[in-house]
């Protein structure tokens, strides 16, 4: 009976594939990458933005609430003026009713101003909190005077770190190497493949010949490959023209982008630029409402003015206070606004 002599096999194998395809695909990766880490930049400053808005929202929110506060008080000074000047027979009782309502009207007011507060203190804290609470204090820096940068530095910046435009180059050039990537299907494939390791009848490292002689059961072998595409029913073509529409489609997002963004530099700046220019008025009307407020009661007690007088510049007073802390507020988003195209974060 003829013996069968089992053939031992233990080998590792080093594989290698040399392909324009796996080039591209690994530069499109890159790009890829690339692309999601801007738009993470994107969202981040986005985010920043909402912070920055519902931040600076608590504390117009609390001026708002001191301006109500006091415009309630004045309500409250003024009906009680009228009333004392009723009972000595120097205003007539209308006066009386419409200062009531006025106070009415400013208590109700204050009220709302209460709940304003409270909103923006619970928007915030949901933000910035893990665990929900309102339990924390701001710092009083709403009209800090905070600059806004030259116009030239900040095209500057933004032209350079624009986390948008980033996002749609890097797609753009992801687009073109998956092109590359469809084209190679065209081409040859080279192959590379090693082994190391035993082939022998024993499972040994070394084993013994027919003359006792010490005989090694390691080898190596290589083999290198070329394969040729030659057909595959269009799939080639039709990946190409796939990824060539990709590409197009990139491109035409990129320059969407670069222009949206010329367009966005001017906006954001004139809109920073026109809330810094109005916060000085906005602020000299409210001083002026108080003080007009102060001299037409005087003029009243002094029966120099009517009812109605009074009544009118408490009204503006309110108004001109709230305005000034809108204002104060619009600024800041437009500055937060504007650090969303030029990568400068200051969170508050």
């Amino acid at each position: 009976m003829p013996t069968t002599r089992r053939t031992n096999i233990s080998q590792g194998n080093v594989h290698q594939s040399l392909d324009i395809a796996s080039l591209a695909s690994y530069r499109s990766s890159a790009a890829l990458a690339a692309a999601a880490k801007a738009r993470a930049e994107v969202a981040a400053r986005g985010l920043t933005v909402t912070v920055v808005q519902d931040y600076f929202g608590v504390a117009a929110a609390e001026q708002k609430l001191v301006s109500a506060q006091r415009s309630a008080d004045e309500g409250e000074k003024f009906l009680k003026l009228t009333t004392d000047l009723e009972k000595g027979g120097e205003v007539a009782h209308s006066d009386v009713i419409k200062a009531e309502l006025q106070a009415q009207d400013r208590r109700r007011q204050l009220k709302e101003a209460q709940l304003a507060a409270l909103n923006a203190r619970l928007d915030l804290a949901v933000l910035i909190f893990p665990d929900f609470h309102d339990n924390f204090e701001i710092a009083d820096d709403l009209h800090a005077s905070v600059p806004l940068p030259p116009q030239a530095e900040f095209e500057a910046q933004a032209a350079t770190q624009n986390p948008d435009i980033r996002a749609a180059l890097a797609s753009a050039q992801a687009a073109g190497n998956e092109v590359l990537a469809a084209r190679a299907g065209y081409l040859p494939t080279i192959s590379l493949d090693y082994w190391y390791g035993i082939d022998a009848t024993r499972y040994a490292v070394n084993s013994v010949g027919p003359n006792n002689e010490r005989l090694s059961n390691l080898g190596s072998s290589a083999l290198a490959a070329l394969t040729l595409p030659v057909w595959n029913w269009g799939a080639t073509q039709s990946r190409v023209r796939q990824a060539e529409l990709k590409r197009d489609q990139a491109k035409k997002e990129l320059s969407y982008a670069q222009r949206k963004l010329l367009a966005e530099m001017r906006s954001l700046y004139s809109e920073a630029e026109t809330a810094l220019n109005e916060l000085a008025g906005l602020q000299r009307s409210a001083e002026l409402s108080a003080d007009s407020l102060r001299l037409i009661k005087l003029r009243y007690t002094n029966g120099e003015s009517t009812v109605l007088e009074v009544v009118d510049a408490q009204t503006t007073f309110a108004l001109a206070h709230a305005a000034y802390q809108d204002g104060a507020l619009r600024y800041r988003v437009a500055l937060a606004n504007l650090q969303t195209l030029t990568g400068v974060l200051t969170a508050p």
